[in-house]
């Protein structure tokens, strides 16, 4: 297997990205027919996923990224086998990548929600730089490898680690991100944290799916900031979501707010269905910390322009579902994983 240059893959990776900023005609066909196969695929949805990984492989993000690292120091390539996650577009692609990237073999089981993209992709890799077609091949089971990387829920994960514990592996599990809110937030802000609550419709655990407010906090200009994502409503799987918690909510006289497409109710839980937004009060800042860095196993990220004395990445609003390629799922260095098999 021929070894590329850190100058090859920067060229070959980068030239990917720009076509997915920039979709042919064959590319824009395939983003339209991705609902047919799972309903919440949309072509908009589709083509925010293909955009942000296009806009990470950016040349000058793929440099400083690679750089970091001794790439080359395997001089036998690995087969590592990926488990990919399928609720929104894409969402396996960056696991691939590493792999490619250090130069080792992936034995790629997609997710039967998420199967049809990244073969497409990868087939665009190969015209682009021919070497990748060794590199990579897409299994209905995993067989003969020498490390995992599985992504998964809860449950999935306890099978996953009894079954993969011979070989170096990651597992990953369900993990939600939070929110955290002064009182001050301006509306702007509030708009770009809709992204964080609404993009995907919610299904990333990049999405923000609870929220810590202050004890006096008046969620009236929230709402106001984010009616422009009104729309979603209109999407029939995420109504009927809105629809059956209200309903539960209504029946059993729980206290919440409803602004006709989410619904936002105290909790002390992490992980709120789809359509419902949680939130928590706190006092002060440091019980934030605390809580945040008690409950960093069970976070991805948590949004905030505050600066927080946390172990979780923290992002600012609207950037949760954007990650750079150094932002890493669980807080793996996926990376150095990898370079050192």
């Amino acid at each position: 297997m021929s070894k590329l240059s850190t100058k090859q893959l920067i060229q070959a990776f980068s030239l990917l990205g720009n076509y997915l900023i920039n979709p042919d005609d064959e590319l824009s066909a395939i983003i339209s027919s991705e609902r047919q196969y799972n309903a919440w695929f949309t072509t908009g949805n589709v083509t925010k996923a293909l955009t942000s990984i296009g806009k990470a492989l950016d040349a000058n993000h793929l440099a400083a990224w690679l750089n970091k690292y001794d790439i080359n120091k395997n001089t036998e390539p690995k087969k590592v086998g990926l488990i990919l996650a399928g609720n929104i577009p894409l969402v396996g692609f960056h696991d691939v990548l590493c792999v490619l990237v250090t130069g080792n073999y992936a034995l790629i089981k997609t997710s039967a929600q998420d199967a049809h993209l990244i073969k497409y992709i990868l087939q665009k890799l190969v015209s682009i730089e021919p070497v990748f077609a060794n590199q990579y091949s897409f299994v209905d089971r995993l067989e003969n490898f020498d490390a995992v990387i599985a992504t998964g829920s809860n449950n999935s994960s306890r099978y996953f680690e009894y079954y993969f514990s011979k070989v170096p592996h990651i597992i990953r599990k369900n993990r939600n991100s939070l929110a955290v809110l002064t009182g001050h937030e301006t509306a702007d802000q509030l708009y770009q944290l809709g992204h964080d609550i609404f993009d995907y419709y919610g299904l990333g655990c990049r999405n923000v799916s609870k929220l810590l407010v202050p004890l006096d906090y008046d969620f009236t200009f929230f709402f106001q900031s984010i009616q422009s994502y009104q729309p979603i409503i209109d999407h029939h799987k995420y109504n009927n979501n809105y629809d059956y918690n209200k309903s539960i909510y209504l029946v059993n006289s729980e206290k919440h707010f409803d602004n006709g497409f989410l619904l936002v109710k105290e909790d002390a839980k992490w992980v709120s269905p789809l359509a419902v937004l949680y939130y928590e009060y706190y006092d002060k800042l440091q019980s934030v910390e605390n809580i945040i860095n008690e409950e960093r196993d069970n976070l991805q990220c948590v949004v905030s322009s505050i600066p927080l004395k946390v172990k979780s990445q923290v992002v600012d609003f609207g950037m949760s579902q954007q990650p750079a390629l150094w932002d890493y799922a669980d807080g793996i260095d996926t990376m150095d994983f990898l370079s050192n098999l």
